[in-house]
């Protein structure tokens, strides 16, 4: 029997567990951080998309966020109800153009402030090394695509 109460760490043998337990604290933290503004990470996602698409559908929003036409309508929904975006051909039947509201547009300055944060606290120049490497390990992947 040990007095010792730390857990042993397991060996690190999965790049999928390590991927998904930093997808995790990221999102912890990025939940954290946008939680005084009221928004959600979800919620982030659509606004992103419908600012770098203005007049996006229902359909390329569900397949560039990777859910559901039923989910999106649903976030949009709130979003509509929220004033950060509004939905220009709004009829039954027809195809919606969706785009952000000057509400949604200051909204997602903040977050995108609130997002540097997390980014900064995690992945910056004060942060664990290991994650610092991972930060610009991504940033250099994505760069190249």
């Amino acid at each position: 029997m040990t007095t010792d109460n730390a857990r042993p760490t397991p060996p690190v043998t999965s790049a999928s567990i390590i991927v998904l337990t930093l997808a995790r604290k990221v999102e912890t933290e990025l939940s954290a951080a946008l939680a005084p503004l009221d928004l959600t990470v979800g919620r982030l996602g659509l606004l992103g998309h419908i600012s770098s698409l203005p007049g996006v559908s229902f359909s390329e929003l569900a397949r560039m966020s990777g859910t559901s036409v039923q989910s999106v309508h649903n976030g949009v929904k709130a979003l509509v109800s929220a004033e950060l975006v509004q939905d220009l051909t709004a009829r039954a039947g027809s195809a919606s153009t969706i785009e952000l509201t000057a509400k949604g547009k200051r909204l997602l300055a903040e977050a995108r402030k609130a997002v540097s944060a997390v980014d900064s606290q995690l992945f910056g120049p004060e942060s664990d090394p290991i994650l610092r490497q991972v930060g610009a390990a991504i940033l250099a992947v994505f760069a190249e695509s």
